[in-house]
């Protein structure tokens, strides 16, 4: 099959499955409200802001790198110089909440460690700001609820980090799963990793949100929860461990094993380390076999079904760019967001009963 037709077959495809995948609609379409372009605030300054966010900003056509937000004085300086940043768009956490009053910001994007996203994801919304979070949403189930109630009381949208639901060869092979046309799914099996070899960061300090599960172990559950198209209804079990505990210390998870349920029987099994690096998702139908490997890297994924290969190619920051142009078209469109506060809370809930199936030696019903 050539580029041509077999594009045109995707397309298709996706339209029976539900799912738009990557069009010159999806990226190039023109808003229909004034604002063509929003200002977006990043919070917090790590890698993945300066890597990867502020690099595809560059290159977004429906939002721009407006301001920054940071408690570190000398990054403050550095992204001014690189950025063209003018001084009344940089913030510090002090003085955050003044940020209600600079018309520039349209969006604040939340990118600290995870027990900080409630905080600033309810100040932003307060502030009266249309709000983009990373992943690991929160903490915890009541956390994300939280979060979720202050934008809806503010009426502001709230959208999760989830960069892989926008990119092409997640939404090809997922359309291929809603469709079923490769018929029902039976089982899949998932797993995403890495060697984390830093000792002092919030990976390894459970009040901040360290462990596994909470940030690898995500693209795991979120593996299971769309290669199969549906939500568990239980954990049958799961056991978490280490082989460096004077990292992973008083039974924080360097390493995470769980098996899901879902409904008619289907399950999951899914792995997720710090320890070893792995990446890919088999997902088992009654006509064959979707895999993908790599199946989250930033740099693109390969793939292969019984019905041909799987793979768009790009390079990094794409990703990210992606994400952030079609949430801020949902925003300037007045649409849903593609992966709202709720998609985040899912897999915060389903983190909360992994640990404690683990805990207990006992299956949890969901």
């Amino acid at each position: 099959m050539n580029f041509i037709s077999r594009r045109r077959a995707i397309k298709t495809i996706a339209a029976g499955g539900g799912i738009l995948l990557l069009s010159p609609r999806t990226i190039f379409s023109t808003p229909r409200a004034s604002k063509d372009k929003l200002g977006v605030a990043l919070v917090g300054l790590g890698y993945y802001s300066t890597d990867l966010l502020a690099p595809a900003l560059q290159q977004t056509r429906h939002c721009y790198l407006a301001g920054i937000v940071t408690g570190t004085p000398a990054k403050a300086q550095a992204w001014q110089k690189k950025y063209n940043i003018p001084d009344k768009n940089i913030y510090n956490y002090q003085n955050f909440d003044s940020i209600a009053n600079n018309p520039d910001i349209d969006v604040v994007y939340v990118v600290l460690p995870p027990s900080m996203h409630k905080e600033y994801v309810i100040k932003a919304a307060n502030a009266g700001k249309e709000v983009w979070c990373e992943k690991p949403m929160a903490l915890t189930e009541a956390e994300c609820t939280a979060m979720i109630d202050a934008c809806r009381t503010n009426k502001k949208s709230l959208a999760i980090g989830y960069r892989l639901q926008h990119e092409p060869n997640t939404q090809e092979w997922r359309a291929l799963v809603q469709g079923q046309h490769l018929g029902k799914v039976k089982k899949v099996n998932c797993a995403a990793g890495y060697r984390e070899n830093r000792t002092d960061h919030w990976k390894q300090k459970k009040e901040m949100g360290g462990g596994v599960l909470y940030d690898m172990g995500v693209y795991a559950i979120q593996g299971a929860r769309l290669g199969t198209g549906m939500e568990p209804t239980s954990i049958l079990s799961a056991e978490t461990s280490t082989t460096r505990p004077e990292i992973y210390k008083n039974g924080l998870d360097e390493t995470t094993i769980a098996m899901l349920e879902f409904p008619g029987g289907v399950t999951a099994d899914i792995k997720t380390s710090f320890g070893e690096y792995m990446n890919f998702i088999t997902i088992s139908c009654d006509k064959g076999d979707i895999k993908m490997q790599p199946y989250s890297e930033y740099n693109g994924q390969n793939g292969t079904s019984p019905l041909g290969i799987i793979h768009h190619p790009y390079e990094v920051p794409f990703q990210q760019a992606k994400q952030m142009d079609d949430d801020a078209l949902s925003i300037i469109e007045k649409r849903p967001m593609l992966a709202p506060g709720e998609e985040g809370r899912r897999d915060i809930r389903l983190v909360e009963a992994i640990y404690k199936t683990a805990s207990s030696k006992q299956p949890v019903k969901l």
